[in-house]
């Protein structure tokens, strides 16, 4: 388990981490979001020690990271893949970080099968590639057998066949009843493997939720309504908890807060033809772009043409040992 309490970063006049809050459970995939500059990495960085926090704390199982006897066996981080020594190989990387916790040789064997290095162990890691490079930093977060595992952006440089893998030991991870922590930018992974979210902007907590509720409070599903009497039809859906949109004189409504299911059976009650009724899902993505909109630190360009629209997306400007 990890447990932030007010947890705050600062570096100059620039507040990274402000006053952080939450507790990620065993058992569970909690995906941890947040636009860019919005503070994951650093948090994660003072979760393992390599940062300390400016005022509040931050402790894994019950203690601080660093009072961990043995800390790769109680929390397997991956924070940046590229964090080894190019002259080495895969395996004789693996073996130096098992030797520092008298982790058994076969443990390194069996992480390499696990990550799907074993026809690449005995080649220089320094010539892997993006997505070779981040197996192996994986296979490093799991040497221990940590009860926590903690990572951040693990889909990077992975082709199809990695992501189905991540997306899946994710799963079992968490079944085996781990602490698992992922950061992304991919909405769409996480839609499918978290059970759990934390969302920070600006280096503050906005959401500590699941994707259903997530989605849900951002308007959920908008069933779209076509019908020649548009205004008895609001009459006869209008409710507290009913949201309903349409242009003046247009035959078309937005309806959220009610199923289409619904909407048709009361539309049949009172007699009310409809030409059209047909659901559109709010996506993770969606929902999470409505939530941080105001806590975008890092805006790209927009540049409009006769045809479409384009947005140029900036990167991470947070200071140097940051990457969120």
């Amino acid at each position: 388990m990890i447990d932030a309490r007010q947890l705050t970063k600062r570096y100059g006049e620039k507040t990274a981490v402000d006053g952080l809050e939450f507790v990620v459970k065993p058992g569970t995939v909690t995906g941890f979001l947040g636009p860019n500059g919005a503070g994951k990495s650093t948090t994660m960085r003072m979760i393992v020690g390599l940062d300390a926090p400016t005022s509040g704390s931050v402790t894994v199982n019950g203690r601080r990271y660093a009072r961990h006897r043995a800390p790769l066996q109680e929390v397997g981080a991956l924070l940046e893949a590229r964090s080894i020594h190019p002259g080495r190989s895969a395996y004789n990387h693996l073996r130096a970080l098992a030797l520092t916790h008298g982790i058994p040789r076969r443990r390194v064997g069996e992480v390499i099968e696990l990550a799907g290095l074993g026809s690449v162990a005995k080649k220089r890691a320094g010539a892997f590639s993006l997505g070779m490079g981040q197996r192996l930093g994986i296979a490093a977060a799991l040497l221990g057998d940590p009860q926590t595992v903690m990572l951040d952006e693990p889909v990077n440089g992975l082709d199809p066949e990695g992501v189905l893998w991540i997306r899946n030991l994710l799963t079992s991870l968490a079944e085996e009843g781990r602490t698992v922590f992922v950061s992304s930018h991919l909405m769409s992974e996480m839609a499918l493997v978290a059970d759990h979210l934390i969302v920070v902007g600006r280096g503050r907590l906005l959401a500590d939720t699941t994707v259903g509720d997530l989605v849900r409070e951002a308007g959920g599903d908008t069933v779209h309504v076509a019908t020649q009497d548009p205004a008895r039809l609001r009459d006869v859906l209008a409710a507290p908890e009913v949201g309903i949109e349409g242009r003046i004189g247009s035959e078309e409504l937005q309806v959220t807060g009610l199923s289409a299911r619904e909407i048709g059976l009361k539309a049949a009650e009172h007699g009310i033809a409809l030409f059209q009724l047909s659901t559109r899902q709010m996506s993770l993505e969606q929902a999470f772009m409505d939530l941080t909109k105001d806590a975008v630190e890092y805006h790209g360009a927009t540049t409009t043409t006769d045809t479409d629209t384009e947005t140029d997306t900036a990167e991470s400007a947070e200071p140097v040992g940051s990457t969120a």
